[in-house]
């Protein structure tokens, strides 16, 4: 999912793409940027771009 919201994807998005809903994927966005100790999608990105080979 990470690799998702990397991409800029909308919740909406991710949810269709996951096949769950879009509040579904909200919370799990949220919880993302929790676990990674950040507090936008922006910065998510850019620990998920550090984070690839």
């Amino acid at each position: 999912m990470l690799g998702l919201v990397a991409e800029g994807r909308t919740n909406g998005e991710i949810g269709e793409a996951l096949y769950i809903s879009t509040k579904t994927a909200s919370v799990h966005v949220s919880n993302i940027l929790a676990k990674l100790g950040v507090s936008s999608r922006t910065q998510a990105a850019a620990v998920a771009h550090r984070a690839r080979p």
